[in-house]
């Protein structure tokens, strides 16, 4: 993906893991990272980190889990009306807004 690219899937949105160690799991988007063309998703590509402890910012040493960035290449996400790993489409309103619509149902992938 391009540097700043926009992409398929936003914050919030359900998807499906299509390739690598969490293929076929599924979560919430919880962030996007657009200049390095990834998605942080809940659950999936759990990392451990080493933190060190600091006592002024009431921070405890230890190891932590944390969500690791996954590439948006690899995500599909998930209609809300049928349930599915989808492609995305595009439809222009009669307002001239656009909104991202299932390419099986035709349902708006908006909430």
């Amino acid at each position: 993906m391009a540097v700043g690219a926009t992409s398929h899937i936003k914050k919030n949105d359900q998807v499906q893991v299509m390739a690598g160690k969490e293929n076929g799991k599924r979560g919430k988007v919880l962030r996007i990272l657009t200049k390095r063309g990834r998605a942080v998703v809940e659950g999936l590509n759990m990392v451990k980190k080493a933190q060190r402890a600091n006592p002024g910012k009431n921070i405890k040493g230890g190891i932590l889990e944390k969500e690791s960035p996954i590439h948006i290449s690899n995500l599909l996400p998930i209609c809300p009306e049928c349930q599915k790993p989808v492609r995305i489409g595009h439809r222009v309103l009669d307002d001239g807004s656009s909104v991202r619509i299932c390419r099986k149902c035709h349902a708006s992938m908006e909430k």
